[in-house]
């Protein structure tokens, strides 16, 4: 999968639109969609700032190819890409899928706990109005 595509996978299973991945950016709706759309080429920072805001790291948005891992190895002056070893057929069969996967698992997460969250607040409502009716 390529990056444009990864991008706008991730997003829309983040329940995210352009205009509000864009906004957050501080960028218009039409420059984050021509980056979605592989129209422009996007620097590390901004790709560290899309990854931040879709709650991924940066590491993710660059397992483009199936075959290969990227290991980031931090130094004090710069980060270095290491290609580590190709993963074997079987591996790699299903990782889009299970990376897929992961992704509406916690979406699906994150959506129980705003649900929990609700319930909670429409408890203290309703302990509340049943204090003032007394």
């Amino acid at each position: 999968m390529e990056l444009p595509e990864k991008l706008k996978t991730i997003r829309k299973l983040r329940n995210l639109t352009q205009e509000t991945v864009a906004d957050k950016l501080g960028i218009s709706t039409q420059s984050y969609a021509k980056i979605e759309r592989g129209e422009t080429d996007v620097n590390l920072s901004r790709l560290q700032q899309i990854a931040q805001l879709m709650g991924i790291e940066l590491s993710q948005l660059f397992c483009l190819d199936d075959k290969n891992v990227f290991n980031f190895t931090a130094s004090s002056h710069f980060t270095q890409f290491q290609n580590v070893n190709s993963l074997s057929t079987e591996q790699t069969e299903y990782k889009p899928e299970l990376e897929n996967a992961h992704l509406m698992v916690e979406q699906q997460q994150k959506e129980i706990d705003y649900l929990k969250q609700q319930v909670s607040d429409l408890r203290e409502i309703i302990a509340l109005l049943k204090k003032a009716e007394n």
